[in-house]
């Protein structure tokens, strides 16, 4: 069989005007592309990464945003502050607003207002608790809740009340949630109640409760121990006779000690006669 000769190569020209009559009047690129299929999504290019900041060493770096109830200060400063401050008050008045000016302790920013004290600062005996509770810290005065009334049927038991008598705590602000007080806050607040005791100037202090005993009259032992037992307390300018009893919330829940605090109230009242002969 005798084979066909190929066909002629077609010239450009030809091959121009066979595109023309196909459609094809623009050339879009190299390689041929299938219009009717779904184009994929062109991921976004990646951001390049962000130079690192160069930090000023004559600035320091910002610090986050902390509670005013969070900031603290360090605790040496803390006391040493207190204690140059409660030194400079001349009076009761000056020390209750060197204390409301106060921040070198935590709990005044969660505490709703300062509880000084209550009674007469002109009276021979006084009383120190621990620290003020809801209601003292709504008030602001001391002893006024349930303990602060059998605080007073005690008092009045011997003849005393708040127009005879003089009340504070060692700590002057609300723990939250009535929490005990830690020994930093104590020993923060420490100075301000001792010199609240000096310039008050009683002739018999009465610590109410283990902490406030522990913290004023310097002892570890517990107030089944030290209650009722007279001691001597040295305010700096003057030595006070000092007796430990029990707290009268103490007492509202073990009723049974009632007797035991009687006791010691009669022996206050016996003092206090005694400095009067």
């Amino acid at each position: 069989m005798m084979a066909l000769p190929p066909e002629p190569t077609p010239t450009l020209q030809q091959l121009l005007a066979f595109y023309l009559e196909a459609g094809v009047d623009c050339a879009l690129g190299d390689e041929p592309i299938n219009r009717l299929e779904e184009a994929e999504p062109v991921p976004a290019p990646a951001a390049p990464p962000r130079p690192p900041v160069a930090l000023n060493p004559l600035r320091p770096p910002p610090m986050p945003a902390v509670p005013r109830s969070e900031i603290t200060v360090a605790p040496e400063a803390a006391i040493a502050s207190a204690r140059e401050a409660a030194r400079t008050a001349p009076t009761l008045e000056a020390l209750r607003a060197l204390m409301e000016t106060f921040d070198g302790c935590a709990l005044k920013h969660t505490a709703t207002r300062l509880v000084f004290a209550d009674g007469n600062p002109e009276a021979r005996v006084m009383f120190v608790g621990e620290a003020p509770g809801r209601e003292e810290d709504i008030e602001g005065l001391p002893f006024v809740g349930r303990s602060g009334k059998l605080l007073d049927r005690m008092i009045a038991a011997i003849g005393l009340d708040r127009s005879k008598a003089y009340i504070a705590n060692v700590i002057p602000w609300r723990p939250p949630g009535n929490r005990t007080p830690t020994p930093q806050e104590t020993q923060v607040c420490l100075p301000f109640i001792q010199r609240h005791i000096e310039l008050v100037n009683p002739d018999v202090l009465v610590t109410l409760g283990n902490p406030s005993t522990q913290a004023l009259l310097g002892t570890r032992e517990g107030i089944m121990r030290t209650r009722g037992k007279w001691i001597d307390y040295d305010t700096g300018t003057r030595t006070i006779r000092a007796v430990a009893t029990f707290h009268p919330a103490y007492l509202l829940r073990s009723p049974s000690y009632k007797r035991l605090s009687w006791q010691d109230l009669r022996a206050i009242a016996k003092v206090l006669q005694q400095a009067m002969a």
